[in-house]
Formats: structure tokens, C-alpha cells, sequence
């Protein structure tokens, strides 16, 4: 079975669920609201004649922070809507997308109260809102030509299509690791890079044909420098995952 058919972040409402253990990916939606910000201005003096703004927000995955984007937009949007004294609230369509396991449900569920409460917020002085899951794979085509006004994802783009693999090793690359680490050779960076390499130009030329003419994308994604210390704490917790399936191992 298709990797973008299983992968998926931890479902539901328990305590090891996504939406009970993504406090940073909140703060970094926090951190770039300023930027949001911005580039809702300039989105909306780009394209002044739209009375139904396409917005998608790429590995939304599932919880409250998929709703705190779409709150935002919603209050940038009527803000500047205001400031350039267009005369009714903007009117949003969003597309939350993620892989097709993605918990959907808990988005959907949240979905009446967060619009209640932004209607007694907003005092019915706001553009309307409507919510769609789009479910499918960023590497490739989501939406028709010329379709989409903004796109966003957030701590997404870092997760690659798919395990790089090397014709020229026998063992598995990278076996043993979760990581990249300063022990790792320089094969496996370089096959790692070149992965992403491959997926961001897909992802890219993917969303240059959905996008509209004056669209805007924002993406926010973690990353380092090569020449930086690989030393992690994922070399940590892969040393730890390890031996515990050799204890596991020796049980059997």
C-alpha cells in the first residue's frame, strides 16, 4: 500500500494524539501571523474584484490548530477589507488538506463551535465561511488550473514523498537511524537532499498551475544549514528506539 495512504499524524483525542502534543507547531502559527498578515494585504490590493476568496491550507493535519489558521485568515481578511474600504466582508472558501488517513473528524467536529464563536466575536460584522477537506497527496495536483487565491502550509513540507533510495548501496540507507546524524556518511545527506530536492520542484510546479494570477503562497517549513552540527536529540531518542527492540528482540 501507497505510503500517502497510511501516513498520517496520531488521530483522535487521547493523550498521545496529534492534537494533544502539537503545542510548537501552534507557537510557529503564532510567531508567523505578522507575516500572514502582510501577505493578506497584499493579496487582497493584487486582486480587488473577488467576492469569494480560495484559500488552502496544506497539511492541515487534525485539532485546534488546523482552525487557528483559518481564524486568522478570517480576521486579516476583514481587517484589511476594511482598510481598503471594500464594501462587503470577504467571503472565504477553505480546503484543508492532508493524507487520506488524516483524522478529518476532529476538524469537522470542532467546526460548529469555532464558527459560533466567531460569530458572537465578530457581532455578525464578518464575511462569511466555508470549510472543505481535501484529501490527497501536496506532491501532485489537488485543485483545477487557475483555481486557488492563497495557499498555505506550516511544518509540513518538511516530511518527504517517500524513503530516498540508492541503487548503488546493498543495505538499507541509513539503517539503524531516525535521523541524519554527524556519524551518518555523506551518501546518505546527499540522498536525503536530493529526495527533497525532487519533491519540493513537484510540489511547486503543482501549485504554479492551481494558483491564480496574483495569488500568493506562504509556507513555513524547519531546516538547517549542511555545514551544521548533525548532533540532535533524534540521534538520542534513535540510539533509545533501538535498544529497545533489541530488548524486545531478545524476549522473543
Amino acid at each position: 500500500m501507497a505510503t500517502e495512504r497510511v501516513l498520517h499524524m496520531k488521530g483522535g483525542e487521547g493523550e498521545t494524539s496529534y492534537i494533544k502534543n502539537s503545542l510548537l507547531q501552534r507557537k510557529v502559527g503564532s510567531i508567523v501571523k505578522p507575516i500572514l498578515e502582510d501577505n493578506v494585504k497584499l493579496l487582497m490590493s493584487n486582486i480587488t474584484s473577488e467576492s469569494c476568496w480560495k484559500v488552502a491550507d496544506l497539511g492541515c493535519s487534525s485539532g485546534t490548530n488546523s482552525l487557528l489558521f483559518v481564524s486568522n485568515m478570517l480576521s486579516l481578511m476583514d481587517s484589511a477589507s476594511l482598510s481598503l474600504n471594500q464594501s462587503t466582508p470577504p467571503v472565504l472558501q477553505i480546503y484543508m488538506n492532508d493524507l487520506f488517513g488524516n483524522d478529518f473528524n476532529i476538524i469537522f467536529k470542532l467546526i460548529p463551535d469555532f464558527l459560533e464563536g466567531i460569530h458572537e466575536e465578530k457581532n455578525e460584522n464578518h464575511g462569511r465561511c466555508f470549510i472543505h477537506a481535501t484529501p490527497g497527496n501536496f506532491y501532485g495536483r489537488l485543485f483545477p488550473d487557475d483555481y486557488i487565491h492563497f495557499f498555505h502550509s506550516s511544518y509540513s513540507l518538511h516530511w518527504l514523498s517517500q524513503a530516498p533510495t540508492s541503487t548503488n548501496i546493498v543495505e538499507p540507507l541509513n539503517k539503524g537511524n531516525v535521523y541524519i546524524t554527524s556519524d551518518n556518511p555523506p551518501s546518505v545527506y546527499e540522498a536525503y537532499l536530493k529526495q527533497f530536492e525532487k519533491d519540493f520542484k513537484l510540489f511547486l510546479k503543482s501549485r504554479s498551475e492551481e494558483l491564480r494570477s496574483g495569488g500568493i503562497m506562504l509556507l513555513t517549513f524547519i531546516g538547517r544549514e549542511k555545514s551544521q552540527d548533525m548532533t540532535t536529540p533524534w540521534g538520542l531518542i534513535g540510539t533509545v528506539l533501538n535498544d529497545m527492540v533489541q530488548e524486545v528482540s531478545h524476549e522473543i
